[in-house]
Parts: C-alpha cells; sequence; structure tokens
C-alpha cells in the first residue's frame, strides 16, 4: 500500500524549515547591506540572495523523492549558496536549513556526506568573520549539524515504524474480514441444511417409502395401496408446506401484506429494559425487498447484539434516505468495546452475518465503538437511480 511522501510531522518540520531559510536569509541580506553599504559586490549579493530564494521556493513543486530534477535542484541551490557565502560569509547560518532538505532528499549516506561539506564551509565562513580564534565558531556548526541530523533521522525512523504498523493492521483487518466472511457463509450453510434434512428431506424419505409400498401391495390390496398414497399425498403437502415456511422464512415475515420498512423497524424492540426510539430522515423511497429485507435482519442483529452485550438502557434506530443511497443507523449508550466481539456470531447475531448481507448488495458497513460511549454500527446501501 503506498503512503503519502510527506506526513503531518514531515509537513510541519519542513515548514519550519522554509520558514527559518527565508529568516536567516533575509537577516543575513539585511546585515551585510547594514555593515558593507555601497560596496561593488552589493549588486551581486542581492542578485545571488533573489536567486537562491526563488531557487527554495521552487524545491517543495518538486517533491521530496531523490529524483533527477530534484537532485539537480538541490545541487543548483547548494552551489549558489556556496558562492553568495564566499563573497559574504554572513550567510554561512542559512546551511541550517539546507541541512533538512539535503535529508529529505538525498538517501542517508549521501545527505550525511553533504551535510559535513556544508559544516566544514560554516566553520571556515565564521573563522573568517571573527577577528580572533574563538572555539565556539569551531563546535558549535557541527555540534547544531549533528542535533538537527539526529532528530530527522529519528522522526523518519518513527515514520517508517508507523507505516509498516498500518500496513500490519489493515492487512491483518483484511485477513479478520475475509475470515468473518466465511464463517458466516458456512454458519448460513449450516444453518440451511439442517433446516431441509429436518423438513424436506425428511419428507422426501418418508414419500419414497410409502409409495415404494403402495407399488408393492398394489396388486394384492389395492386398499392398503391406495392408504399409502393417501399418507405420501398428506406427506407432500405438509412438505410443501415446509418448503414455503423455511423460503418464508428468508424474507422477514414483518415485510409481509406490504407493510414498509419504516413501520417495521418502528415496531422493533430490544426487551423491557432497553428504549427502543427510531427516526426517519429524508424523503421515503420505494425501496427493493431484498433492500428491506437485508436492513430489517440487520436492525433485528443489531438489537439482539444491544441486548445481549451493551448493558445499553436505550437504542436509537435512524433511517436515512439520501437520494442515492440508504442509511440505517443503530446506536445504542452501552458499555462499548475496543475491537468488534466475535462470540456474538455463534448465535446467529453476528457481525459475520451482517457484513454479507450488505456485502451482497454492494454496501458497507461500518462499527464505531469505544469503551464506556456505546457504539454506533452504519449499513448504507446504494439505490439505482429513478427512471
Amino acid at each position: 500500500m503506498s503512503h503519502p511522501t510527506r506526513k503531518p510531522d514531515t509537513r510541519t518540520l519542513a515548514t519550519v524549515a522554509h520558514t527559518a531559510f527565508f529568516l536567516l536569509l533575509g537577516a543575513s541580506l539585511l546585515r551585510f547591506l547594514l555593515r558593507h553599504p555601497g560596496e561593488p559586490r552589493t549588486p551581486w549579493i542581492i542578485a545571488l540572495s533573489i536567486t537562491l530564494a526563488l531557487l527554495y521556493v521552487l524545491g517543495p513543486a518538486l517533491g521530496a523523492a531523490p529524483t533527477a530534477r530534484r537532485l539537480l535542484w538541490l545541487g543548483l541551490v547548494v552551489t549558489t549558496w556556496v558562492v553568495l557565502v564566499v563573497l559574504a560569509p554572513s550567510f554561512a547560518w542559512c546551511a541550517v536549513p539546507l541541512f533538512f532538505t539535503a535529508l529529505r532528499t538525498l538517501p542517508p549516506r549521501a545527505a550525511v556526506v553533504l551535510v559535513a561539506l556544508l559544516t566544514g564551509f560554516v566553520v571556515i565562513a565564521q573563522l573568517k568573520l571573527s577577528k580572533s580564534f574563538d572555539p565556539n565558531l569551531l563546535l558549535a556548526p557541527p555540534a547544531v549539524a549533528a542535533l538537527a541530523t539526529a532528530v530527522f533521522v529519528h522522526m523518519e525512523r518513527q515514520a517508517q515504524a508507523q507505516r509498516a504498523l498500518i500496513d500490519d493492521l489493515i492487512r491483518t483487518r483484511r485477513e479478520l474480514a475475509a475470515t468473518e466472511r466465511r464463517e458466516g457463509t458456512l454458519a448460513e450453510r449450516q444453518r440451511l441444511s439442517m433446516e431441509i434434512h429436518d423438513t424436506l428431506a425428511q419428507n422426501l424419505s418418508s414419500q419414497q417409502m410409502l409409495l415404494q409400498a403402495a407399488d408393492r401391495t398394489w396388486d394384492a390390496d389395492p386398499a392398503t395401496a391406495r392408504a399409502h398414497v393417501r399418507t405420501a399425498t398428506g406427506i407432500a403437502a405438509h412438505g410443501l408446506a415446509e418448503a414455503r415456511r423455511l423460503v418464508h422464512d428468508l424474507a422477514p415475515s414483518e415485510l409481509a401484506d406490504g407493510a414498509g420498512l419504516a413501520e417495521a423497524l418502528r415496531a422493533l424492540d430490544a426487551g423491557p429494559d432497553i428504549e427502543v426510539r427510531f427516526h426517519l430522515e429524508g424523503t421515503p423511497a420505494p425501496l427493493p425487498d431484498r433492500v428491506q429485507s437485508a436492513l430489517l435482519r440487520i436492525a433485528q442483529g443489531a438489537l439482539a447484539n444491544v441486548r445481549e452485550h451493551s448493558g445499553a438502557r436505550t437504542a436509537a434506530l435512524t433511517l436515512s434516505f439520501l437520494g442515492d443511497q440508504v442509511v440505517l443507523d443503530i446506536a445504542d449508550d452501552g458499555h462499548g468495546f475496543a475491537e468488534p466481539r466475535t462470540d456474538a456470531a455463534e448465535r446467529g447475531h453476528g457481525l459475520p452475518a451482517m457484513r454479507a448481507r450488505v456485502r451482497q448488495l454492494g454496501g458497507a458497513l461500518t462499527i464505531e465503538s469505544a469503551p464506556g460511549e456505546g457504539t454506533v454500527l452504519s449499513a448504507a446501501i446504494p439505490l439505482e437511480p429513478a427512471p
């Protein structure tokens, strides 16, 4: 996964470095003009200062990656600064922001070499300005350069560690999502297989046995054979009813007889100890049956989790029609959690089934929760534009 080249900490450091550079450049130019008015080199100093400022402004537009253009730009900046320092040693301290520019542009070893060269040049320029030997002029520039380099390297290492951690978290989340999908699918398959085995399969087996018995006794005992056929017919009718019940169970009975989703959601409850409130936002629009069914099942599962796990006193259902999508929010004032629970999935109200329903409709399920701050579950499903 790609990451932005500039993180917030890096952007802050870059802003500080840019500001310091222009302040130092302006102060150095002002110092030169005040102390050396009317000298022949003054026009050159002004022109080189303007050129250096313009070159420095172009830097952010080239990005931080060590491309050929970026390296050429860095070379021009350093060369202009060197010429400027040769003409006016007071511009030497502009090298401090250039340390960060070199560290952000070059590979670590090359950046350290360039910082060392710039530091040596600063020491020479400061000694040239001094009328007598001063140990601070010899030791201060290397100390500043070492500090700047250490700070930058530490921040870069922290940024790399954060990027690696984010990659691991994203990969783990994808793996967990895939596991939840598989578990939800297996659980639904197991439920359906048990339903079919206990109803349709048993009925078909009984019908087969009765029809075989009728076939064997048809000539010798027609009355008994007809009784077997009548019994098999009754079992077939019962099996048909069971099949219809199974199909009906897959479609919520709350939506039967043309009842709308809003009415079905308003009628839901989470038990005697939890107050459930319903809110409708936006202009209601006709929803496909599968969308209504999915949102109702999600609301029922979410309220079951609220009742069993949250310790909440109130829960709010909000159905929002946003034109191109419909959103169902279920919020509670329970104790919340740090990570999504997985134990509820075994009882049929887990998050995997909700995610599967929303995903089949091209939507997204999000959960926001924190210990002591309740939980908000949001299911957003896109809608086809009306003709």
